[in-house]
């Protein structure tokens, strides 16, 4: 059995520089290719940087959809003149954009429609319907369909039975008091909407006051008045 020729002096040493060395290297190899995988982060977080900027244009571009419609009710509406005038406002507008663009819809709505609660609540909830069906969350052609064959027909065939044939005199009862239609194309009797929102937002329980005037208090309805409306300009 040949032996290893015994080593030289100093070569241990020289061995372990060499292994030394090796090793170093193998290092810097290691972290060399590490360093390779660092090199395109940044280009990879300025891509994902940009995308997310272009998303956040592209949302900020989308229009605005209103949220879920929610119909109030006029005839349990608060007993508050500047919600029933709010809820008032904006009926007369929709009326006279929409509803009074249709021509049974201006035959059926008399002059003295605010005088009559469930024509308000038929009209109020109608414009709501309306709304869900052309700006809400879920509009949709076929809650356009709905509305225009089944609820706006239904409305004005019941408007047309509770106060098609009724009128401002009907609810008057100053003698000699008398007014001339202005037509059907404005919404009729608007002028009287804030009278009627006082009176409705303090005494709905009271008969309505007469059209065109300011009302005239009895005890009961001035108890009921009383602190919560004031002079008929209207201020509180």
């Amino acid at each position: 059995m040949s032996r290893r020729p015994p080593r030289q002096p100093g070569g241990d040493e020289e061995f372990a520089r060499v292994e030394a060395l090796a090793g170093l290297a193998r290092e810097v190899d290691g972290l060399r290719r590490h360093l390779e995988a660092l090199v395109a982060v940044p280009e990879r977080v300025d891509d994902l940087a940009r995308t997310v900027a272009q998303l956040a244009d592209a949302v900020s571009a989308m229009p605005a959809r209103p949220g879920p419609t929610v119909a109030p009710t006029w005839l349990t509406a608060p007993a508050d003149s500047e919600a029933t005038g709010q809820l008032l406002a904006e009926l007369t507008d929709w009326l006279h954009a929409v509803f009074m663009r249709y021509p049974d819809g201006v035959a059926v709505l008399p002059e003295c429609w605010l005088w009559h609660p469930d024509a308000v609540e038929e009209l109020l909830w109608l414009m709501h319907a309306w709304r869900a069906a052309y700006q809400g969350r879920g509009a949709s052609v076929q809650l356009a369909g709905d509305w225009h064959d089944r609820q706006r027909p239904g409305v004005v065939r019941r408007l047309r039975t509770s106060v098609g044939s009724c009128s401002r005199e009907r609810h008057q009862t100053r003698a000699g008091w008398n007014t001339t239609p202005q037509g059907a194309v404005p919404v009729p009797g608007a002028d009287a909407a804030h009278l009627i929102a006082r009176w409705w937002a303090g005494a709905r329980d009271q008969p309505a006051p007469e059209p065109d005037q300011a009302p005239q208090p009895g005890p009961r309805l001035r108890d009921a008045l009383d602190g919560r409306i004031g002079p008929s300009n209207g201020t509180r």
